[in-house]
């Protein structure tokens, strides 16, 4: 598909060597020039996601988790890292029912699991890193010591969620004269760039052991949480095996529960057997089809997904073609039904960073705090905020996502890999919590399906169906509403973006890597 070049937006990039695609501008060149420098794709990666932490704070950092998918060059099926925290060993269920807790307050230090992010990234290095983090964290601490122009689309986040920053170290650190900091003011986070100091010199013991560690504890124990030094100290990720499915000659790679990625392979599976290619439906039944497939799936997840060293998760039926089956015969175009869990199996805000470098290794890594400015706890002297994943968790006994000691909960942020003929096709990944299962599935179908290049893919309009209504975004035509609607859909328009999102095609034959950035955020693609 060409790009209308009288429209306004964008090209794809075409580089012959390297690149990457980051949320930020000032990331995505850190990550090129540590490529230019002779760094590998890991180590492009994560001196991306440092910086992300300090230049959209609200989104990410290391006080949050990390997934991520390794492909590395000339390998028929990439390498999974689980870089999610987990619930302290004292979270018994009997604590939080004995209280008479039914679900976990999001902004109390109960919603707090082990941050996972630096453990992660520590782990990437030592398997696959040419360099350390003594080296890869300096632009981070640079840009946290002298500060940053806000940019634009940071500063829309920031404002919006400002009054979330009701703890006084986050408004001390995050408010400027008591509000959020307008697009271009100059942002300084100075006890990080010495938290970071610090992790730069020890590695994962500078941020699970020693005086950062020792901070975070006493912050959440102030507030009433169950953490201990043993819990940081235990912190480590957890290498797996992916999950994969099969869509139009492609096979998609994610991360196994306890992520949603098996979610976005079950939608795949049942959209596989329809006809999605560019003028054989309208965009009112590509909207109503995207709206179904992501309720039900949505509905296996939250009954049924969890931490699989905790609970079972029937991955295998779920990723069955009879249950594919099942679920594309119940599909209507013409009106909405309500998702059914497969009798069989039934149970009674992130950042995301892609690089392929000149060896042809490719990362698809996604770090994040969960809700916007995570838990809104900052542990005072480190200046580390803290996410909150475990309000994920279920407080009820029966749930296989119930919380229980050193448990991780259910996770909304997925990395994504393609391949086509056992070679590497797109690392890819969307942001934008819940709806990051339903993105792939939108974008993995604007390119396989409708010919689009990740930039068009990316720019595409959106919409998600989530709870009992189907958001539109702006940039989707009028007179959907009213048809959709006259299917049974409720529909909203927020005039929020929804996700965001980056992706890097390879195409083998060509020996072009073709790139393309959301321009719901500030980020760009680049590369040589």
């Amino acid at each position: 598909m060409t790009r209308d070049f009288s429209q306004p937006g964008r090209s794809a990039l075409y580089t012959s060597q390297a690149a990457v695609a980051t949320s930020h501008p000032l990331a995505a060149q850190t990550a090129l020039d540590v490529l230019r420098r002779g760094g590998n794709a890991v180590d492009a990666g994560i001196a991306a996601v440092a910086l992300l932490g300090i230049v959209e704070p609200q989104m990410t950092g290391i006080g949050g988790d990390c997934f991520a998918l390794y492909l590395p060059a000339g390998a028929s099926e990439p390498i999974a890292l689980n870089g999610s925290g987990r619930a302290p060993m004292a979270a018994s269920l009997d604590w939080y029912q004995s209280r008479g807790m039914t679900q976990i307050d999001p902004y109390s230090a109960h919603s707090v699991t082990t941050p996972g992010a630096v453990a992660a990234w520590c782990r990437l290095l030592a398997d696959h890193g040419t360099r350390g983090l003594d080296e890869l964290l300096q632009p981070a601490i640079e840009v946290a010591e002298r500060g940053h122009p806000v940019a634009p689309r940071v500063a829309f986040d920031w404002a919006r969620d400002e009054h979330l920053l009701r703890d006084p170290v986050a408004a001390e650190l995050f408010l400027h004269h008591g509000r959020a900091p307008s697009a271009g003011v100059l942002h300084r986070q100075p006890r990080m760039a010495e938290t970071l100091r610090t992790i730069a010199r020890h590695g994962w013991a500078g941020f699970y052991e020693g005086w950062v560690a020792e901070d975070i504890v006493q912050r959440l124990r102030a507030g009433g949480g169950l953490h201990t030094l043993d819990d940081l100290a235990a912190t480590q990720p957890e290498v797996v095996r992916p999950i994969a499915t099969d869509y139009r000659d492609h096979r998609v790679y994610e991360c196994p529960p306890n992520g949603q990625g098996l979610g976005v392979l079950m939608m795949l599976n049942v959209l596989s057997g329809l006809d999605l290619d560019e003028g054989a439906i309208s965009e009112a039944d590509r909207i109503h089809l995207l709206a179904e497939v992501s309720k039900l799936a949505y509905a296996h997840r939250d009954a049924l997904f969890a931490d699989t060293s905790h609970a079972h998760v029937p991955v295998d039926e779920l990723l069955s073609n009879d249950w594919a089956a099942m679920q594309r015969r119940a599909l209507c175009m013409d009106s909405t039904r309500p998702p059914v869990i497969w009798p069989e199996v039934a149970h009674k805000d992130t950042v995301y960073v892609c690089v392929v470098d000149r060896d042809g290794n490719a990362l698809s890594l996604i770090n994040s705090i969960f809700h916007s400015f995570g838990s809104t706890l900052v542990a005072p002297r480190s200046g580390v905020l803290l996410q909150n994943r475990g309000a994920g968790f279920s407080l009820q006994s029966a749930h296989p996502n119930a919380i229980a000691p050193g448990k991780r909960p259910l996770h909304t942020i997925i990395p994504g890999m393609l391949m086509k003929n056992g070679r590497l096709a797109a690392p890819f990944g969307v942001m934008g919590g819940q709806y990051q299962a339903t993105g792939h599935v939108a974008l993995l179908s604007n390119v396989l399906d409708r010919g689009m290049d990740p930039q068009a893919a990316l720019d595409a309009p959106r919409s998600f169906a989530f709870g009992d209504e189907l958001d539109l975004e702006f940039s989707q035509p009028a007179w959907l509403d009213a048809e959709l609607s006259r299917r049974g859909h409720r529909i909203t328009r927020s005039g929020q973006p929804i996700g965001g999102g980056q992706m890097i095609v390879v195409d083998q034959d060509r020996g072009l890597l073709i790139s393309g950035s959301d321009p719901r955020k500030d980020g760009c693609a680049l590369g040589y």
